[in-house]
């Protein structure tokens, strides 16, 4: 069988990703974006890091997926492994005392 290339599939490798800082230790990588605001990104976190305020769901939903280390939410801790669905509205704190990577999924801007 052929694989041949779709059309509009979009792709790139997290390694080769601008990385931005947007907290002391908090660094995010864009991997896409689409027409309607939605957006995949993937976001690191060092040990004893924590968001600068509080991170808030707006206009909609966030889904976290926990790719490696554990992440809390300023309520509870989420291993790797853990997917998590914020819904438009929610709000929380992130943070990690061991430092985590976590794939991030808003399906609206």
């Amino acid at each position: 069988m052929t694989i041949t290339e779709h059309p509009g599939y979009e792709w790139t490798s997290v390694a080769e990703t601008p990385v931005r800082e947007i907290f002391p230790g908090i660094r995010v990588r864009l991997l896409w974006s689409g027409e309607n605001g939605a957006k995949a990104a993937v976001l690191e976190m060092d040990p004893e890091t924590s968001w600068e305020g509080i991170d808030e769901h707006s206009p909609g939903p966030e889904e976290v997926f926990v790719v490696s280390g554990t992440f809390n939410d300023g309520f509870r801790d989420y291993p790797a492994g853990s997917f998590i669905h914020a819904p438009a509205g929610s709000s929380h704190v992130p943070q990690s005392t061991t430092g985590c990577t976590l794939f991030l999924f808003y399906p609206e801007g």
